[in-house]
């Protein structure tokens, strides 16, 4: 029984630990600490391994409980921890499983990176749960409690605001009227 739970936890672990490290990549500054919180992520899940229950809430919302607890420790143990983005650079230097394929590695680029400085903590922790961690709209609301409409429109209010920052010429487009 042992066996069969250790290799399904390290089926988990092979599934999600992309997606638990580009949470935490587009959440921190430091590739150290997301590859530290990536760690101590499936360390404390391991742990809790037992009580998992996949009737209360999927493999990866349950890990990214788990990430999310643990960044915000993170920030108010160390006062002087800056939640920003992994550069692309520092993303690619320290991916946990080095790529062999043409897949795309993780982090963002910095323009990207200083666009998600515009906007609030909430909105960056929506869009990092959403293209970082890859989860769908109704699990970042069961992860974070809000509504599923409320997460469609941070996410979609975020994505304007970074278009806007990234690309201040264009201009919405506005509509002609018909005389």
């Amino acid at each position: 029984m042992r066996r069969v739970r250790a290799e399904s936890f390290a089926a988990l672990y092979d599934e999600h630990v992309e997606r638990v490290y580009g949470f935490f990549g587009y959440r921190l500054g430091s590739r150290e600490d997301a590859e530290d919180l990536t760690q101590a992520t499936f360390e404390r899940a391991l742990k809790a391994w037992r009580r998992f229950d996949p009737e209360r809430a999927s493999a990866a919302t349950w890990l990214l409980a788990i990430a999310r607890n643990l960044l915000i420790d993170h920030v108010r143990r160390d006062g002087t921890a800056e939640v920003r983005p992994l550069s692309l650079s520092e993303a690619a230097e320290s991916a946990p499983h080095p790529h062999t394929t043409d897949e795309p590695r993780l982090g963002i680029s910095p323009e990207l990176e200083s666009a998600l400085a515009a906007l609030s903590e909430r909105d960056r922790e929506v869009i990092a749960l959403r293209f970082g961690a890859d989860l769908t709209g109704p699990e970042i609301a069961e992860l974070t409690g809000l509504s599923l409409a409320n997460v469609q429109q941070i996410v979609s209010r975020s994505l304007r605001k970074l278009r806007s920052e990234l690309d201040p010429e264009r201009t919405p487009t506005t509509r002609t009227k018909r005389s």
